[in-house]
């Protein structure tokens, strides 16, 4: 699902009737406004929020220079785009750095809103700025809290410092000395996370900032609960006055309403956003780019991004030249899944392309367990059968089925796609439009 998909597609219907009319009357605008308020209302944006939004777009879009230009409804979603990006913030808000390491990462937020495992996706973010990262395991009434802290923790390959059930705010402390004496320059403390704002617990993080330098205090919320998420975010910036927000599931069937009131609400600004469940699904908040994606335009340098990641120049250089040499073979061909996933998949990389929110894919469009399958299918084929596909007769087929547990039929089909995606490469050669490798 794209970010935000029932939210996006209530502002496009309502902008498609706009363009349609060419020439718009002020009357016209002020109706399209307030079916604008109600598709934010329904998304859970703080009530407060759409008022005035739809009051700072009302007043812009039904001034002259609006009205009599040459195409008016382009200019309203304009001005829609430019009140987004103010109400999440105007540009990507970083982590600070401690003038003196290590700088100090406080992680706080609800039970289930996916702190502990933020943490490590923090840590892997982190390293690859050629950070060296320490984790902290500091809550200790969450039964197994700290064992699944050791487990992320491993899959992040981060080290995490723990000392039992002792008093939080005393490790914490050590954990800064230990970071000093070990040469780690961040530290990120996981701390308690409660299910409801507890005070003994309140105190508790109080405590923790009091007792070693904080730089940084992140609350993690879960953008899935809408307007609840909000308030989380108001409660714990009064008590500890938050310096950012992480967001989570995003990826999840989520309205949009937290995302678009938090930085309204607190003033203070999202920092990171968790788009999936690996380690490596956390990308740095953007709000032009996230504005970009709510009115469909899609998001073009996340995109890049993700593959100027997933791919090394050579890998790129190697690609193009097979596309010229029409040598691409079934071995290539699964390097594109392989870099597919880590690009975070194919449903995820759709909804960055521009317009990707009007077409309608199958369910099992880009099936994950799909591709799987087609992984297998390849891996159980000799060197000799995937430079040279077209050996591959009915034996052939009946052994590769038997070794990857899918059937004849599966592996024909998938001969056909790459037979497919062959003369596809074929067609673009020279035409310099397929740039990335997927």
């Amino acid at each position: 699902m794209a970010l935000f998909g029932s939210l996006s597609e209530r502002l496009n219907h309502i902008f498609s009737k706009l363009t349609k009319r060419g020439k718009l009357t002020e009357l016209e605008i002020r109706t399209a406004m307030r079916e604008v308020r109600i598709a934010l209302l329904e998304a859970d944006v703080n009530i407060r929020v759409a008022k005035e939004f739809i009051a700072n777009v009302s007043e812009k879009a039904v001034g002259q220079q609006v009205l009599e230009s040459l195409n008016p409804a382009q200019q309203v979603i304009k001005i829609v785009n430019d009140e987004l990006i103010a109400l999440m913030g105007s540009g990507n808000s970083k982590l600070e750095v401690a003038q003196k390491p290590p700088t100090v990462i406080m992680m706080c937020g609800l039970q289930g809103a996916g702190k502990t495992t933020m943490c490590a996706k923090l840590s892997v973010q982190l390293k690859k700025q050629g950070k060296r990262p320490l984790l902290v395991a500091c809550d200790i009434y969450r039964p197994a809290a700290i064992e699944q802290l050791k487990v992320v923790g491993k899959k992040a390959e981060t080290e995490v410092f723990e000392k039992g059930t002792q008093d939080p705010p005393k490790t914490a402390r050590q954990a800064v000395e230990y970071a000093q004496k070990m040469g780690y320059d961040t530290v990120i403390i996981d701390t308690a996370g409660r299910l409801h704002i507890d005070e003994k617990l309140m105190a508790e993080l109080e405590e923790i900032k009091k007792t070693v330098p904080v730089t940084e205090i992140l609350l993690t919320v879960d953008a899935m609960t809408g307007q609840d998420a909000v308030n989380v975010a108001e409660t714990f910036n009064a008590r500890l006055s938050i310096t950012g927000v992480i967001l989570t599931k995003l990826d999840g069937d989520t309205r949009g309403g937290a995302c678009l009131s938090i930085k309204a609400v607190t003033g203070k600004p999202i920092k990171f956003i968790g788009v999936g469940e690996k380690i490596t699904d956390l990308e740095p908040f953007y709000p032009d780019r996230m504005a970009s994606r709510i009115l469909g335009m899609g998001d073009v340098l996340s995109l890049i991004e993700k593959a100027q990641e997933a791919v090394t120049e050579k890998q790129m250089k190697d690609m193009e030249r097979k596309m010229r040499e029409n040598s691409f073979t079934l071995g290539d061909y699964l390097e594109q899944f392989e870099t597919l996933k880590r690009m975070g998949g194919a449903g995820a990389l759709m909804s960055m392309l521009p317009g990707a929110g009007k077409y309608r894919l199958d369910d099992d469009a880009f099936d994950e367990k799909k591709l799987e399958r087609t992984k297998a299918i390849i891996l159980s084929m000799t060197q000799k059968e995937r430079d040279m596909p077209q050996i591959i007769n009915s034996s052939r087929k009946r052994r590769i089925a038997l070794g990857s547990g899918t059937s004849v039929q599966e592996i024909n089909q998938l001969l056909k796609q790459f037979e497919q995606t062959k003369e596809l490469m074929k067609r673009m050669k020279g035409k310099g439009k397929m740039r990335f490798p997927f």
